[in-house]
């Protein structure tokens, strides 16, 4: 019998605590299988509980050595009984899988019959393998099955699983030792509590590192207390990390994810996430009046929170006036001309105006709800004047009044920031608050202003500034930059008394010029000009002399003039009355602006008047032209009205006296007045005019383009002859590419009158009879209500013809027959040839052109693909062409910023895109709000969802957020008042937008006859453009109408008299009789409500609600098609004009050709020749020739026939016509035929030269722009030789250096006396070097340059890119790296065949740039010549350390030139080191110079070995023998690196 199978006993000690009693678990109750009771272990003896008790508080000199067994005897019972306690959870299960898994054997019987209480130790060893038995136990203790799933407890709170505290507590209470619970009875209660966290944290720490390792499970337990008294339990620094798992004070709680963590920039402002975006929403303004641009722009920017505020009352009146004298030409000749039409208005209008900035500035109001609901506060009304309103405003003008309203609020906010400047100063002057703040009206007269107080009082001025930085005297005071300008410096020196003595003072001289009269007179001194000064010579500079005295007081006294606000502004506006621009060509002009270039027409301007400039784009071609420095602009005032300003003044400022003391200090002010002039006031004017010419021109440009997008979203759906006004067909969109039979199919889309995309179809072609069925099939079962065909060249006319010939529709020629007509056209059979009849074709299905540049947009959007990702490019164009064809306004609007894309003037590229976008916008958001936007269906169909943001008072903002909230409430809004109580709108917005959405009514009731709660009941005003502060009138009128008292509306819904009207069919008649006009006065006498217009507009919405107030679409003319189709248009195809054709088909009487945008033309036998050849010796086919338009025939549908002439005498005359016509009124032709003749002279002059020729493969007849043009598309490295201009004793080498870098070299032949074809034996480069022949000078010259130069590009010191970024490059590099410096290679553009060598000391100093010249042999850095580049990095440390030395500045880059960077002593810099390095494309090899691809026609060589390289093609050999002779045998040897 084993010792497992013996019974084990109980100790005493095991059974009792100290006192012999029973464990606290209480008497009788089971005990916890996996808890034993501290007082188990608890010792009998006192002296040992004393001597335990006394090991906790160990005195200093207390032997160690007793505390330390002591602790080892604990832990080692410790340890046995968490094996005890693991082994007691083992059942046979388990006991088999932890033998399957450790490979060890476990004894079955020992761990079946350990019960709770049993303390007694047996073997703990492995054993052998043996028959196992059943064994029972009389104790009812043994282990819980619910415990087998905590056998792996350990490992999982190793890994750190859940519950490990919960755990360690209950292994706690069970081996809580008897020392340990006397030493508790001596402890607090938090002391206790801290003791067990130490132990709990003991033992997780030791069950993590067993965890740690799972090749140790199955160790015997016995080795695992060996191991364990050996080195510990690893808990020994603990007291290191007690506080490692607390969050510290200083950390951060983990920030929530949000998705500017996720997303980029781009992709959250592009959805309208940004913080700004969230205000905009939030904020109850609408959403246009909160941004500085368009609402559509990528760029759009919230405004500044001062334009959130409302504007004053006070300053309502003088906005007023400020923007009616600025609103429109028509405004000012109507109405402030005394001759006006509307004269005795102007006050009227001038209330209009205030009242509009009113509701624009101060109840945030939009034009589209200003326009509609409040346009009887924009008119007269007077009945017994006139018959009819008299419109005050038009809402192009309405429109301008807001953006001057915007400007005038701008406009005071500087003036405010300009009056607390001012009173901070703490001055006073009269002049300045007498006459400057008057007259400031504008941005400029505030700068002006501020400027003059700046120059006057300048201490005063800064003190101010900086006090408005630090309000309440805190913090630190920015130190500005020190700005001492010369009137600063003139002013502190002793002429400054001079110039206070000129007799009257500057303001006074500014006084009289404005009162254009003399108010204030100027006295003479006694003594001359001259005389006076000497008493204020002295030594200082420029004060040596009383002619430079007197000089200095001038520059005074007129710089003071010129800063004066007044006469700046009556500069201004004398420029703006009679200014003139000139404009002549640069250097680089003359050459390129030939006369067939845009900017011919101006290339020789001068003196056109401003006014002359405002209508059209000339002036921003001008300023376009400048950029490009391809012209320069004057601009200038005339000479009368500069005469005249200068006599103003100079009356202003002389005296009236005659003698000779006054006469010689009246020409020292003349010649002020002159300085002033010159100076101060006409640089002033002509930059001023400049801009305002620029804005003035731009604005028109961009409404000139608004008007173009107005005239086509203004039609409504394309509506067939049977359609009523408003309906919107179902349409078949055809389009056959750009019309190749073998590549481009046709494709055809049906939409239904929905916009639903219902088929989609392709045929090869409509010729064969199989696909023709097919389509015929198509038209049968789809019944399109129209078809409409598009294409990207002229050959889309042929497939618009074979529709047509499908349909049957007659043309007078051979066509095919409509067939009978039956009660649907598509139940018809397939046409058949016969005679025709005059009204067939009104009974067809309308087959029509539809205008594309929407549809080509839209194929390649982002849009059509989410939407149609299944059609090909060409379907999604046919998908275009049928929105368009249904609702022009929603294609329009659905582009959104790709609106800019669309051509609609010729010139609106020069417009700034955020400009162009802001008036494009203006339109479609009048045509929406006049259509009005279903906001149900806007709700489902995303589609139609995208006008919603042109409604007024919303955006894309606004919008995005009132479709989310509806969804939120169900997705359908009932009526009107939903808008607020299902808080889908802000109060200001309902107001601005409920009158333009529509809300369908529902015909249909539920069982009980009320469809929904009268809460939530429809109103049909909801269905009309009323607005619901004007429900009321529209009652009203109703009850009015229908003659009907308030007993026979009473109990019922409001509204029900509106439906009763609407379904009256003499609902018309009956409105008719009502008196609107007594009505109108009615309200205005006893409400003062005018609500002329509003009663119009009730009346038509009570017969059509939401009717359709657009036109028709209109359809394409002919030229549209032809424009469409080519691209060609009226000007581009007009008669005169030389195109370029191709011939094709020669007859005996004309030649048929083709013009590069595919139209046809010919050439009749008459207008090719004047001899009456043969067309066929003339010409060939697809030869390129020259003709000029004689007539252009456009026949129906887009055919297009040019009848040509191409005789030289023809196309000679054409072109004179053509560039007379093409200048400018005010073209300056003297100049232009000076500059023409000059020009003709000098390309004779080069024409007589004679031109060496040279029998080189390298040689070529070019200049140096043919030579560069020549190796562009060549390798680096690569050179032609050319003949010289220097004579002809020259020749010149250009190589190409890198992209867009190449370098001439100049050669000189010494005996250059030889043939015309044939080479000196002598060629000097720079009088230094000496090649015997040209090849000897491409090898040895360029080549080697050229391979010089590959190798500092492959260095790790060069960068790549222009002077600027390598400067970025460095300035980066020190910011990160204070300590140190920095410096860089990069090549020299302007000076090819030089580097830039550029460094940075240290953060402080300038970046400062060495040349470095590149030679055959060397490096030149200043008087230095290396070999290598790393020969070169030393060579600058060198000279950098020397000059460092001799200057004392700055600091030596990278270690005092001791060694290259990163770069290990005596080791080559870019061979073996990886970091920081340029990566070379030759993989640290250099480059075999000799190796050129075969095909080259110069004087490339077989490559050979790199020992011996080949000499050049063509060499004689004898000559190859003596070269190599003199050369030791190697030919084109490469100096060794």
């Amino acid at each position: 019998m084993s010792d497992l199978d013996e019974p084990v006993v109980p100790r005493d000690e095991d059974m009792q605590d100290d006192d012999g009693a029973a464990s606290e678990e209480g008497e009788g109750d089971a005990v916890n299988p996996l808890s034993d009771d501290s007082s188990e272990e608890a010792p009998t003896d006192e002296e040992e509980a004393n001597k335990i008790r006394a090991d906790f508080i160990v005195d200093d000199d207390e032997d160690l050595d007793t505390e330390a067994e002591e602790d080892r005897k604990q832990q080692k019972r410790s340890k046995r009984r968490r094996i005890r306690k693991r082994r007691q959870s083992l059942d046979a299960d388990d006991i088999d899988l932890l033998e399957e898994n450790t490979g060890t054997r476990v004894d079955r019987a020992r761990t079946q019959h350990l019960s709770r209480i049993r303390r007694g130790r047996a073997s703990e060893s492995v054993s052998p393998p043996r028959a196992t038995h059943a064994s029972t136990s009389d104790d009812d203790s043994l282990v819980d099955p619910a415990d087998l799933s905590r056998i792996f407890d350990d490992s999982r709170r190793g890994a750190g699983g859940a519950g490990d505290d919960m755990d360690l507590d209950d292994d706690d209470e069970g081996f809580i030792d008897d020392d340990d619970e006397d030493l508790d009875r001596e402890m607090g209660e938090e002391e206790r509590e801290q003791r067990r966290r130490d132990k709990r944290r003991g033992e997780q720490q030791r069950r993590k590192a067993m965890g740690a390792r799972p090749e140790l499970a199955g160790v015997d337990p016995n080795a695992w207390e060996e191991i364990f008294d050996v080195f510990g339990l690893g808990t020994e620094y603990d007291w290191a990390l007690d506080h490692e798992d607390e969050p510290s004070d200083n950390e951060e709680a983990p920030k929530e994810m949000r998705y500017q963590d996720v997303f980029e920039p781009s992709e959250i402002a592009a959805r309208y996430l940004t913080a700004d975006d969230d205000v905009i929403r939030a904020t109850d303004i609408p959403e246009r009046m909160q941004l500085t641009t368009s609402s559509l722009s990528s760029s759009a920017t919230l405004a500044p929170s001062s334009t959130f505020v409302a504007f004053p009352d006070e300053e309502i009146d003088h906005a007023s006036e400020w923007v009616a004298t600025r609103l429109s030409l028509r405004v000012r000749r109507e109405f402030f001309l005394s001759e006006g039409k509307y004269h005795n208005y102007l006050p009227n209008l001038i209330l209009a105006v205030r009242t509009a900035l009113k509701y624009l500035l101060q109840d945030r109001l939009e034009v589209p709800y200003i326009w509609t609901h409040r346009r009887d506060h924009l008119s007269v009304f007077e009945p017994t004047v006139h018959s009819s309103r008299i419109e005050l405003l038009s809402r192009e003008e309405l429109w301008r009044v807001g953006l001057l309203g915007a400007r005038y609020r701008a406009l005071h906010a500087r003036k405010e920031a300009l009056a607390s400047t001012y009173a901070r100063m703490g001055v006073t002057d009269e002049y300045y608050e007498m006459d400057i703040v008057g007259m400031v009206d504008s941005v400029d007269s505030v700068a002006d202003a501020m400027e003059w107080l700046s120059m006057r009082y300048k201490q005063q001025h800064r003190d101010a500034l900086e006090l408005d930085e630090n309000p309440n005297g805190e913090g630190q005071k920015r130190k500005k930059p020190s700005r001492t300008s010369p009137y600063d410096v003139a002013k502190e020196t002793i002429a400054s008394r001079l110039a206070d003595n000129f007799g009257i003072s500057r303001t006074d001289v500014v006084r009289n010029v404005m009162l254009e009269q003399k108010h204030y007179f100027t006295d003479d001194h006694e003594l001359a000009p001259m005389v006076y000064a000497e008493d204020f010579v002295n030594e200082s500079p420029g004060l040596s002399t009383p002619e430079e005295v007197l000089r200095t007081a001038r520059f005074i006294v007129a710089t003071e003039l010129g800063k004066d606000p007044q006469l700046r502004k009556l500069t201004r506006e004398r420029f703006k009355n009679g200014a003139l621009i000139s404009v002549k060509p640069t250097e680089k002009g003359v050459n390129k602006i030939d006369e067939q270039h845009p900017y011919a027409a101006f290339k020789y301007l001068l003196h056109k008047p401003v006014e002359n400039m405002l209508n059209d784009a000339q002036f921003l071609h001008i300023l376009a032209a400048e950029t490009d420095h391809l012209v320069t602009v004057s601009i200038e005032l005339s000479p009368l009205d500069n005469t005249k300003l200068q006599g103003e003044i100079s009356r202003a400022f002389t005296s009236d006296g005659f003698s000779d003391v006054a006469s010689a200090w009246n020409s020292q002010r003349i010649q002020i007045v002159e300085e002033v002039i010159e100076k101060h006031l006409i640089p002033v004017g002509a930059k001023y005019i400049r801009e305002w010419l620029r804005e003035e021109v731009e604005e028109t440009l961009a409404n000139k383009c608004a008007d173009v997008l107005e005239r086509r979203v203004e039609g409504a759906a394309f509506r067939p002859n049977d359609f009523e006004k408003g309906e919107v067909p179902a349409v078949l969109a055809l389009s056959w590419g750009k019309g190749d039979p073998q590549r481009d199919p046709i494709i055809a889309v049906f939409m239904d009158e929905a916009g639903r995309l219902r088929e989609h179809a392709r045929f090869d072609n409509l010729m064969d009879p199989g696909y023709r069925s097919e389509f015929t099939e198509l038209l049968s079962r789809r019944k399109p209500d129209a078809i409409v065909v598009g294409g990207f060249t002229i050959l889309a006319t042929k497939l618009m013809d074979r529709v047509k010939e499908v349909i049957g529709y007659q043309d007078g020629q051979d066509q095919q027959v409509p067939p009978p007509v039956a009660d649907n056209p598509w139940d018809a059979a397939p046409p058949t040839a016969g005679p025709s009849t005059s009204s067939a074709n009104d009974k067809l299905v309308p087959v029509v052109w539809m205008p594309d540049q929407v549809a080509r947009i839209y194929q390649h959007s982002k849009r059509a693909e989410e939407e149609f990702g299944s059609l090909p490019p060409l379907g999604r164009y046919c998908v275009g062409l049928a929105r368009y064809a249904q609702s022009p306004v929603n294609e329009f609007a659905a582009l959104g910023p790709d609106l800019v894309a669309i051509t609609f003037h010729e010139d609106q590229h020069l417009l700034p895109s955020d400009k162009l976008l802001t008036a494009l916008e203006r339109t479609l958001v009048n045509v929406v709000n006049d259509i009005g936007v279903d906001i149900n269906r806007a709700v489902t169909d995303s589609y139609y969802q995208l006008m919603l943001p042109f409604v007024s008072g919303l955006g894309p903002r606004k919008a995005q957020m009132v479709l989310k909230r509806i969804g939120n409430m169900g997705g359908t809004v009932l009526n009107r008042e939903q808008f607020i109580t299902g808080a889908i709108m802000t109060s200001q917005i309902f107001v601005n937008a409920s009158g333009f959405l529509k809300i369908a009514q529902d015909p249909y009731d539920d069982s009980r006859g009320r469809r929904v709660a009268e809460s939530i009941r429809q109103d049909p005003l909801d269905a009309t453009r009323i607005h619901p502060e004007d429900y009321d009138l529209a009652r009203k009128m109703a009850t009015d109408a229908l003659e009907l008292d308030d007993e026979d509306i009473a109990n019922q819904h409001p509204s029900a008299v509106v439906t009763q009207l609407m379904q009256d069919e003499g609902n018309g008649k009956k409105l008719d009789d009502l008196s609107l006009d007594d009505f109108a006065l009615n309200l205005q006498q006893n409400n003062n409500e005018r609500k002329r217009h509003t009663l119009d507009m009730i009346r038509d919405e009570l017969l059509h609600p939401f009717g359709e107030s657009r036109t028709e679409l209109p359809p394409m003319s002919d030229w549209d098609v032809v424009t469409m189709l080519t691209g060609e248009t009226r000007r581009t195809l007009q008669p005169g004009r030389v195109l370029t054709v191709t011939v094709g088909r020669v007859r005996s009487n004309q030649v048929d050709v083709r013009t590069d945008s595919g139209l046809d033309g010919y050439i009749s036998k008459d207008h090719l020749t004047t001899d009456g050849a043969d067309p066929g010796s003339l010409v060939k086919a697809r030869q390129t020739i020259q003709a000029v338009i004689l007539k252009v025939e456009v026949e129906q549908g887009g055919h297009v026939r040019i009848r040509l002439a191409s005789r030289p005498d023809a196309i000679a005359q054409a072109d004179e016509e053509i560039r007379g016509s093409r200048v400018d009124s005010h073209y300056d032709m003297a100049a232009a035929r000076q500059a023409k003749e000059l020009q003709q002279r000098k390309q004779r002059s080069e024409a007589n030269r004679s031109r060496r020729v040279i029998k080189h493969p390298a040689f070529k007849n070019f200049n140096s722009k043919e030579a560069e043009a020549y190796l562009a598309p060549l390798q680096h490295g690569d050179a032609v030789i050319r003949p010289s201009s220097k004579g002809p004793d020259h020749l010149a080498v250009t190589w190409k250096v890198a992209d867009g870098v190449y370098q001439h070299i100049d050669v000189v032949e010494p005996n250059a006396d030889m043939g015309p074809s044939q080479a000196s034996t002598q060629f000097i480069i720079d009088n230094q070097y000496y090649y015997v022949d040209l090849d000897d000078l491409l090898v040895n010259h360029v080549k080697a340059m050229s391979r010089k130069v590959d190798d500092l590009m492959a260095a790790e010191k060069y960068k790549g890119g222009s002077d600027q970024e390598l400067h970025n490059f460095l300035t980066n590099f020190v910011k990160m790296n204070p300590t140190r410096s920095s410096y860089a290679f990069g090549l020299n553009r302007s000076r090819p065949g030089y580097f830039n060598l550029s460094f940075l000391a240290n953060i402080n100093s300038p970046i400062q740039t060495w040349l470095v010249k590149v030679t055959p042999t060397a490096y030149r850095l200043s008087d230095v010549e290396v070999g290598s580049v790393p020969d070169l990095c030393d060579a600058f440390k060198r000279k950098h350390q020397k000059d460092n030395k001799a200057g004392g500045i700055g600091k030596t880059p990278y270690g005092a030139g001791r060694v290259t960077p990163g770069r290990v002593p005596g080791v080559t810099p870019g061979y073996g080191t990886t970091y920081g390095k340029t990566p070379n494309p030759y993989q640290a090899k250099t480059p075999n110079a000799y190796q050129f691809a075969q095909p080259q026609p110069s004087y490339a060589v077989v490559p050979a070995p790199p020992v011996m390289p080949p000499p050049p093609v063509g060499m004689n050999p004898d000559r190859l023998r003596m070269m190599q002779q003199e050369t030791g045998g190697v030919w084109g040897q490469t100096p060794q690196r």
